[in-house]
């Protein structure tokens, strides 16, 4: 079943990377994740992130898609490999400080408030262009600022979550040339089960999908 499904959703997304969310799943569904050949996984909590990477593969990169403490970078520090939600310039410093302990650079990715939902994390786009205006993001030597991440308001409305994607990705395009190194600024993650459609049309990067894998 995973293996038609993970074939039904490559033939909607193309090349764009998938993010397997493991998030609600057993470990016999991950592992016949794992042997269809899926290799990036993600959680949104820290404690099901450290339980899961101890448990399976080590070849498996995980992703951290939730909302982070910063009290809780420690515990995924070692070997995260990739933050999507950072919302605050305290965060950056704090993975930042995390990995120069561990000698070793984290890749990440600065999440937007673009939904029509206040409940959602997230930088303001105008606060975060100010920011990156501001050389704020300029001085971190451990961490690797490689795009934007964003949430679409949950809604039947595919135009409405179109627009949000629409300025996330045009977004991306006029932060780059300011970031400190505009080649690694290169992802948009956005899309998941019900919008992954969508996000390709806008040029996401990587679509963090989970219920339809398993379903």
């Amino acid at each position: 079943m995973i293996q038609e499904n993970l074939d039904a959703i490559g033939n909607i997304i193309g090349d764009t990377t998938l993010i397997a969310v493991s998030k609600n799943r057993s470990m016999e569904e991950l592992k016949e994740l794992y042997d269809c050949g899926v290799r990036i996984m993600a959680e949104n909590r820290v404690q099901e992130l450290t339980r899961k990477q101890e448990e399976l593969p080590d070849d498996i990169q995980w992703h951290m898609i939730g909302h982070l403490q910063r009290n809780k970078v420690k515990y995924i520090a070692p070997f995260v490999e990739m933050i999507h939600s950072v919302d605050s310039i305290r965060l950056l410093r704090e993975i930042d400080k995390q990995a120069e302990r561990l000698g070793r650079e984290i890749e990440v990715l600065l999440q937007v408030h673009i939904a029509d939902e206040e409940s959602k994390f997230g930088f303001e786009p105008k606060e975060l262009k100010e920011h990156v205006i501001d050389g704020a993001f300029s001085n971190f030597d451990h961490v690797s600022i490689c795009g934007l991440m964003g949430l679409a308001t949950f809604t039947d409305d595919e135009n409405q979550v179109e627009l949000e994607f629409r300025s996330l990705q045009q977004l991306k395009e006029e932060l780059k040339p300011h970031m400190a190194d505009p080649g690694r600024f290169t992802e948009l993650s956005i899309g998941m089960s019900q919008d992954c459609h969508i996000a390709v049309k806008c040029g996401s990067t990587m679509v963090r999908i989970g219920s339809s894998l398993f379903q």
